[in-house]
């Protein structure tokens, strides 16, 4: 446990050193809630969930700036074998599956900070809390969602070398993933032959169970959403330390 506690401790700390990562990391979704929500708010109505836009939006943009931290975090595996810290760690005599639970860890905990930074921003910006007990929900998915895809982005970075290509991997993925979650309209308002691909987006889940949380109001069920996106944090997991025990040097 030691190992996996010095390697979260490490993300940990890069993080809240570089001050240019937080801010960045906030600015992209802090645009979409004053000016997608803000600006739409007037002229967009969500039929059946007794919302207006800026509600329904929120949640969407916690997820997703849970999301692209995460995934991204990825990063920090290539950036590693580049400059000859992960070969140094590999060597040692500590298993790699502790390894790589320890950066799944403190990915994802980076990513569960920059949710909250984002849902105390919306609280400000105007976030209507129906149920404080909403908040340990919320806090609960957007955990599940930064182990999940922080657990896949060291799964695609593990068999990659380049990191501009790793970026664009990711582009290439998550946009998608969070275009087809519901995080900026509702997925009931979907084409009918669109509609169904949504739930094969782990993240619709992760979506539509914060959602829940913040506003008592979603499409899925949330216990249902819990399982689901439960089960693919485990499969993303298991997938990802099988990936990371085959790195070569």
């Amino acid at each position: 446990m030691d190992i996996i506690y010095t390697i979260w401790l490490r993300s940990i700390k890069r993080y809240i050193r570089s001050k240019s990562r937080i801010i960045g990391s906030i600015s992209m979704p802090l645009f979409f809630l004053i000016f997608l929500g803000f600006g739409l708010n007037s002229v967009v109505q969500i039929p059946g969930m007794g919302q207006d836009y800026i509600q329904f939006l929120i949640p969407g943009v916690v997820s997703m700036s849970v999301l692209f931290t995460s995934v991204f975090s990825g990063i920090q595996i290539i950036w590693d074998k580049q400059f000859g810290f992960l070969k140094e760690t590999l060597v040692a005599p500590v298993s790699r599956l502790e390894i790589m639970l320890g950066q799944t860890l403190g990915g994802a905990t980076t990513a569960f900070i920059q949710g909250v930074i984002i849902m105390l921003l919306a609280l400000i910006i105007g976030l209507q809390i129906t149920n404080p007990v909403g908040f340990l929900i919320a806090f609960g998915f957007m955990a599940l969602i930064g182990i999940s895809f922080t657990a896949f982005g060291i799964a695609i970075a593990s068999r990659m070398e380049d990191m501009h290509g790793f970026q664009l991997i990711m582009n290439f993925v998550v946009f998608p993933i969070f275009g087809l979650s519901g995080a900026l309209f509702p997925i009931s308002s979907l084409p009918s032959w669109i509609a169904p691909i949504t739930l094969f987006d782990p993240l619709t889940y992760g979506v539509e169970g914060i959602r829940y949380g913040l506003t008592g109001v979603s499409q899925i069920n949330p216990v249902v959403s819990f399982i689901v996106l439960g089960a693919f944090a485990v499969f993303m997991t298991i997938s990802g330390a099988y990936l990371f025990r085959k790195i070569r040097f």
